[in-house]
């Protein structure tokens, strides 16, 4: 395991900078011949969340407090998460034209595209900090905390993903298959409502402590919004197992990366 963490290492030197280009250049293409251009990173989330907020808010009249920031906080960790794991699937086959002429550790294919979305991520927090204004929601020094949760995330999304990466070279359905558990996630995650309150208990605390997703957000809207410091021992515990995650989906690739050509 130590030569592929070294591999690793030398490797995120060499190749980091190239994950980096190649999402401005997934940034760019994005809005190439747009009218809005940028303001569609903007303009997407924002109508999403105006559109859940008027159905649970206002149809099925949803309580939580702050509603309209509360259903956008989760809106954004949600996407970014899900965003990353349904993409990771289809990296390689969908970048045979790169890695069929240069060595590229395949990872950093994931890492370009979480970079792409971790850039809208950190849009929609900028809206989200303007909505904390907009709603004169009282801050504390909690809000700080979004720096370990959203690192978290990030690990949790890089090791879910690298996993699937490689079983998407050789299961062509497996996109279809995430796809379905992403929807099925999203109404497990909390996103519309407080799955700790909501759902009756013992579910409810269960399901919030031990899907990591509904737990990062749970734990995101408590710092920014309700002044409440995240369970330290359990974002601890989550943070180990994204870290155990992302070794083995490194070793998985590194010792099956040189197949991956002859497959697709």
């Amino acid at each position: 395991m130590s030569k592929y963490f070294i591999k690793f290492r030398d490797d995120m030197k060499k190749y980091f900078r190239y994950a980096v280009r190649a999402a401005k250049a997934d940034l760019r293409a994005e809005v190439t011949n747009s009218f809005l251009d940028w303001l569609w990173w903007l303009i997407e989330p924002v109508c999403m969340m105006l559109i859940y907020t008027f159905i649970f808010g206002f149809v099925f009249h949803a309580s939580e407090q702050y509603f309209p920031v509360f259903i956008f906080t989760g809106l954004t960790m949600f996407s970014f998460f899900s965003r990353g794991v349904i993409q990771s699937v289809d990296l390689v086959r969908g970048n045979r034209g790169v890695i069929s002429k240069i060595y590229l550790p395949k990872y950093i294919l994931l890492i370009s595209r979480m970079l792409v979305n971790g850039f809208k991520m950190l849009v929609s927090f900028g809206v989200i900090a303007v909505m904390l204004l907009v709603f004169k929601v009282p801050m504390s020094v909690n809000v700080i905390h979004f720096v370990p949760i959203v690192t978290v995330l990030f690990l949790f999304t890089f090791g879910v993903g690298s996993i699937l990466m490689h079983y998407g070279v050789y299961i062509n359905d497996l996109s279809y298959v995430m796809g379905i558990l992403m929807n099925m996630l999203m109404y497990m995650s909390g996103i519309f409502y407080s799955v700790g309150t909501r759902v009756p208990a013992p579910l409810g605390p269960v399901l919030e402590t031990w899907n990591p997703v509904a737990f990062l957000i749970a734990s995101m809207r408590n710092a920014v919004l309700y002044k409440q410091a995240p369970d330290w021992g359990m974002l601890g515990m989550w943070t180990v197992v994204s870290v155990i995650l992302c070794v083995i989906g490194i070793a998985t690739i590194y010792r099956n990366e040189n197949s991956y050509v002859k497959v697709i």
